[in-house]
């Protein structure tokens, strides 16, 4: 049994965890910044490295102390080294760095989005390569082939803003709360999806890339106009997102040759909406239709060290000079979007 131990720092949540290569969490231990952050509607990246600072050697000793295990019963330490809030990547990825060379553990320095491509691995035994990944969060909303461990072959990418970004936004012109995706929801629930006529960026068009900032704008329009409800924003908001990611990966998997599935994975894809029509999306293609437990679509620790078992397994550890990384592409080489800025 190969055992790892996974550190996440990412953005706004301190987590520490342990998962063995036969898909056992023996331990998992998060520490959450809402309450620092729900002042400000966001983030605070200065707030949040601080926080990771006080928070991940606890939430480590706790992780270990769960699973009855010490340092030395550990084969790896895998970390985020991005993308992310440059501060918050180092904390982990520095903390990562000095139990390795305490220990004599190798190091994973684990790329974020790959934890979240990986991750539905974890929950799914069966699933295999390659598939089409929509991977859709605060950050980042892209369509990707994973072909194997390390090699992702992106298919389209926003040219703009993430979902994850439009829900917050949303939640914030409407004063529904932090963190802004579940609000939205919440809220949505109670509206009508209909009541709003609201854009669809790019739905249609051949390439299958995304773009949210139109939609973003046009909330706020309707909310300065003051004809609807929030409820009824908000569920007009969450059904264009909705249109927009099924349009888009219906013309991915046009590209995607040979895909075993249909997986979506981060932050967003905890959405019942969203999951609910890419279900339907996949039934309609005969592919089987892979989405992490809850819990696992959220930033977390058991994603990077089981990204960090599948790196170990395959012969893939890191030099400790391995720097921290505010932008770190899955898929390097491709092509950037037509219309996109640096995001892309």
């Amino acid at each position: 049994m190969t055992l790892i131990l996974g550190l996440e720092s990412s953005c706004d949540e301190t987590a520490a965890a342990l998962v063995t290569d036969g898909r056992e969490i023996l331990a998992h231990r998060l520490a959450g910044q809402e309450a620092e952050h729900t002042p400000y509607g966001g983030v605070v990246p200065e707030i949040a490295a601080r926080a990771h600072v006080e928070a991940l050697t606890p939430l480590v000793e706790a992780a270990l102390a769960d699973a009855g295990k010490t340092l030395a019963d550990v084969d790896a330490i895998a970390a985020t080294a991005g993308p992310g809030l440059i501060g918050g990547v180092m904390v982990g990825l520095v903390t990562a760095k000095a139990l390795a060379l305490a220990a004599d553990k190798p190091l994973i320095a684990v790329n974020h989005l790959e934890g979240h491509a990986l991750s539905p691995r974890l929950a799914s035994p069966d699933l295999d390569f390659p598939y089409l990944l929509l991977l859709v969060s605060g950050g980042h909303c892209q369509l990707l082939l994973v072909e194997s461990v390390g090699r992702y072959r992106r298919l389209a990418t926003t040219i703009d803003d993430a979902a994850g970004e439009a829900f917050d936004k949303t939640a914030k012109l409407l004063g529904l709360g932090f963190p802004g995706g579940p609000a939205v929801e919440r809220a949505a629930r109670k509206g009508d999806p209909k009541a709003v006529p609201l854009p669809r960026p790019l739905v249609g068009t051949p390439d299958p890339h995304f773009s949210f900032a139109g939609l973003k704008s046009a909330v706020g329009r309707a909310r300065d106009a003051g004809r609807w409800s929030n409820e009824d924003i908000a569920a007009s908001f969450q059904q264009a997102v909705v249109d927009c990611l099924v349009d888009r990966t219906k013309r991915a998997l046009d590209k995607a040759d040979g895909a075993t599935a249909l997986v979506v994975a981060g932050g967003v894809a905890a959405n019942g909406a969203i999951r609910a029509a890419l279900q339907t999306l996949a039934a309609e293609h005969g592919l089987p239709f892979v989405a992490p437990p809850l819990w696992l679509c959220t930033d977390n620790a058991a994603m990077i060290a089981w990204a960090g078992a599948e790196r170990f397994a395959s012969g893939l550890t890191d030099p400790l000079d391995t720097p921290a990384r505010a932008r770190w592409p899955l898929d390097p080489g491709a092509a950037p979007a037509r219309g996109a800025g640096v995001k892309a």
